[in-house]
C-alpha cells in the first residue's frame, strides 16, 4: 500500500446535462496517451461512486502529487459557455462527503488532507469549480 497524504477534488469539466462516468473519462485519459483514467473515483450526475484506479496505483489528476494522493472527479463543473460552474447536484454533494469521511478514515487522514484541484500550487485551473475546504466547513458551494 503507498502512503496518501491528499484527497484531492476535481471535476470534469463537463456541462450539468452530460452525464458519464468512468467509463467514458477513461476513454478520453486514454484518447490523450495516458496509461489509464487518471482518477481513482467519479461520482457521477445521480450520486453514484464508480471506481476508477485502483487505490494503490498512482493516478494522473495533481502534477507532482500524484504518488501520494487519490483523485475524486466530480461529473460536471462548467456552464454551457465553457465557464466554472459549481453545478453539481445534492447527490453528488452527498456521495463526496460520505467517500471522503470514508477515505480520511481508511488512510488515517486530518480534514485539511482535502484539497480542491485548484489549491496546488501552479494550477492555472479552476477546478473543482467551487472551495472544497469552504464547503467542508460550511456546507456552502461559491463559485471559484
Amino acid at each position: 500500500m503507498r502512503d496518501i497524504d491528499f484527497l484531492v477534488v476535481h471535476c470534469a469539466a463537463t456541462k450539468a446535462k452530460m452525464d458519464v462516468g468512468a467509463k467514458e473519462i477513461k476513454k478520453w485519459h486514454l484518447d490523450r496517451g495516458w496509461a489509464d483514467i487518471g482518477y481513482h473515483y467519479v461520482i457521477r450526475r445521480n450520486g453514484e461512486v464508480e471506481k476508477g484506479r485502483p487505490d494503490e496505483v498512482p493516478g494522473a489528476h495533481v502534477a507532482g502529487h500524484n504518488k501520494n494522493s487519490l483523485g475524486i472527479c466530480l461529473v460536471g463543473g462548467i456552464d454551457d459557455d465553457g465557464h466554472p460552474e459549481p453545478n453539481f447536484t445534492e447527490e453528488q454533494f452527498q456521495a463526496l462527503e460520505t467517500l471522503l469521511d470514508e477515505l480520511l478514515v481508511q488512510y488515517d487522514l486530518m480534514e485539511d488532507a482535502i484539497l480542491g484541484h485548484r489549491d496546488f500550487p501552479g494550477v492555472g485551473k479552476a477546478c473543482p469549480s467551487f472551495d472544497v475546504r469552504k464547503w467542508r466547513k460550511t456546507g456552502n458551494v461559491e463559485l471559484y
